[in-house]
């Protein structure tokens, strides 16, 4: 099942997980946008741009949602994620779709889903070196669909009422609040995350649901580590794949 250019790798206790060597390899941006799907019990949900298929793997893990397609434009990779799929017994549960995301409608995963994540390029094309793999540089960079592309999609998979969930980078959120705005998709919780307490946040992930009414709460910010140590909050955020209770509202 491994290839010579891809590792196995132990996420957690649940979960095992084929890369491929030159691609981009899941972080703390994947886990932490995992953790932050709510529980639906029997929904049907889609990740967009689904890399190794590690968010749907740890969401089916938890029982957070029934079934999953992973939406993937590199052949290689949705391969792969079949592969994922198998190796950790959720062949019946998550299944690859090898498709550009701009081309993608509610008839290709069964009509309308109750979540869809992402967890989208965070660099515009031609920024930064251009010294990596191409699975990389599609990963890193939007070459095959940017922010406002990925809302769209979510928007046409989306039931009304049903959720977006999206990990991004917070010197871009306006970019972000605008394509979500643009798809009738409204923010109603948003978590900031920063590395410690002096430093800048990394990241944002926000839940948007299709069609609702304005009203957006704001969580208190993840601080990833105290005094050189992961925080006590993160370590349970990790421990559960779930974000904190007291930011679980009702919205």
């Amino acid at each position: 099942m491994l290839r010579t250019n891809e590792t196995l790798d132990e996420v957690n206790e649940q979960i095992r997980l084929i890369q491929r060597k030159d691609g981009l390899r899941y972080g703390t941006d994947a886990y932490l946008l995992a953790a932050y799907v709510r529980p639906l019990g029997q929904a049907r949900a889609v990740d967009l741009g689904s890399g190794s298929g590690i968010i749907p793997l740890l969401c089916l893990s938890r029982g957070k949602f029934s079934f999953a397609y992973a939406v993937e434009v590199q052949e290689d990779f949705a391969d792969m994620i079949g592969r994922n799929a198998r190796l950790n017994g959720m062949q019946e549960k998550l299944f690859p779709l090898c498709v550009d995301l701009r081309e993608l409608r509610p008839e290709h995963v069964g009509g309308e889903v109750s979540i869809v994540t992402a967890n989208p390029p965070y660099m515009k094309t031609g920024a930064g070196k251009r010294n990596e793999s191409d699975a990389k540089y599609i990963a890193r960079h939007e070459v095959m669909g940017d922010v406002e592309d990925f809302c769209a999609a979510a928007a046409r998979l989306l039931k009304h009422g049903g959720s977006f969930y999206v990990v991004w980078r917070p010197d871009r959120l306006c970019e972000l609040m605008e394509a979500l705005a643009k798809y009738k998709l409204e923010p109603k919780r948003m978590s900031f995350v920063q590395s410690d307490a002096d430093k800048e946040p990394s990241m944002v992930l926000i839940e948007a649901k299709k069609g609702a009414a304005h009203g957006l709460r704001l969580s208190p910010t993840l601080i990833l580590s105290e005094n050189g140590a992961q925080s006590k909050r993160a370590a349970q955020i990790y421990q559960t794949c779930n974000w904190s209770e007291s930011d679980l509202w009702s919205i």
